[in-house]
């Protein structure tokens, strides 16, 4: 066995392999409601595929400076500033193959073999196998369904050791769409000025939050808070770019410098075309993430309703996002098709394979008996996949 441990020991995305698995069903001609990627289902807006293809025809297809752009890095400090009311300097911003890549980065950067990190569950996915790759402890709180699955400040006291070195904050977060209040994010922020931790805070899905909910970056809060704090965010999600690959991260100048060293040892600069794409999407017109975010809205309170409505499920409103996190632990413990289904893994399989739809289960989340369904797709496929979730918990 050629492998190393590192390697053996990291599972592959519970996200992802949902979708492949989706993916090759509808190959063979099945027809698949997929739930599952958080991938918006609208096309990259005109104006951002036409400066890539300005891009391409002016020849613009060579090495990039390995931390991103001029261009791009003045308009990610204009979008801070714009957004957030951040003051950032070039050289406290990199920019990366994604926002994921830019987190892979940080936590290299940052993080030390024995170290521990506090992760806040339900989590993304990726956060636990990042932070083992880089020798790192994660500490998992668990957050209450009664409190929205925020972590609170006493949550967060308890969990810290003489080992901490970093909190990740996650708002809106993947996979329950929970996000944080200006106070909620000072009273965590206070506790990791105190004690002199680190601050991940993940803002991919900043521009997708509903109802006037008014979103903070916990950057903002005060400049003490700032200089503990990496933001990481990208344009995957509020411009419809999964496949373009540009995420960015700010903060202190030697932690953005460290990130830039490991990232000219490994994929070197972002594409360059997609990086000007990526410009046009921060500068141009912004009337497409507003119309995506008012349909992602409607589509999530026709989902939290129908959810609701299915005696045993319940669902809590999420404020950001482009998920749902159903409590489904009432279906656990019975038989579907002759067999009995105890966790909530099993439960996504017999989804898919009798209902013919693609969920994510709760347990990669760290959350057993939750569910975790993206309405980034179509309201008939909403429709039509509800419909067959109610006929497949029914035994029909």
């Amino acid at each position: 066995m050629w492998l190393s441990k590192r390697a053996q020991s990291i599972k592959p995305s519970a996200t992802l392999a949902i979708d492949s698995k989706a993916k090759a069903l509808k190959s063979q001609g099945i027809d698949i409601i997929s739930f599952g990627t958080g991938e918006p289902d609208f096309d990259t807006p005109q104006n951002i595929k036409d400066a890539a293809k300005r891009a391409i025809d002016a020849g613009f297809t060579k090495y990039c400076p390995v931390s991103g752009t001029p261009d791009i890095k003045l308009a990610i400090i204009d979008k801070f500033k714009k957004d957030n009311d951040l003051d950032y300097s070039s050289d406290e911003i990199i920019v990366s193959c994604g926002a994921k890549h830019s987190l892979y980065n940080l936590f290299q950067a940052v993080l030390n073999p024995g170290d521990e990190i506090i992760i806040p569950a339900p989590y993304w996915v990726s956060y636990p196998d990042m932070a083992a790759l880089a020798g790192a402890k994660p500490v998992f709180v668990k957050t209450r369904e009664s409190d929205g699955f925020r972590m609170t400040p006493d949550q967060l006291k308890k969990a810290l050791s003489k080992k901490t070195r970093a909190v990740i904050i996650n708002s809106p977060s993947n996979p329950t769409g929970a996000t944080y209040t200006f106070d909620q994010l000072k009273g965590l922020a206070q506790i990791c000025v105190e004690h002199n931790i680190l601050i991940i805070a993940d803002d991919i899905y900043e521009k997708l939050v509903y109802e006037g909910f008014n979103f903070y970056s916990i950057a903002s809060i005060s400049p003490e808070v700032k200089a503990l704090t990496v933001v990481v965010n990208g344009v995957s999600k509020s411009y419809s770019m999964t496949g373009w690959r540009v995420g960015y991260a700010a903060g202190p100048k030697e932690i953005i410098t460290a990130m830039a060293n490991i990232q000219s040892q490994s994929t070197s600069n972002p594409t360059s075309i997609s990086m000007k794409a990526a410009t046009e999407a921060l500068n141009g017109p912004q009337d497409s993430v507003v119309m995506m975010r008012k349909e992602f809205e409607k589509r999530r309170d026709y989902i939290v309703d129908r959810l609701n409505a299915i005696k045993g499920v319940k669902c809590l409103k999420p404020e950001g996002s482009f998920y749902v996190f159903p409590n489904i632990k009432k279906f656990l413990g019975r038989s579907y098709g002759g067999k009995t289904v105890t966790t909530c893994t099993e439960f996504a399989e017999y989804l898919i394979d009798k209902a013919r739809i693609a969920v994510v289960p709760g347990d990669p989340f760290g959350a057993p008996g939750y569910i975790r369904l993206s309405y980034a797709t179509s309201m008939k496929n909403i429709k039509n996949g509800l419909d067959r979730f109610e006929q497949a918990i029914s035994g029909k």
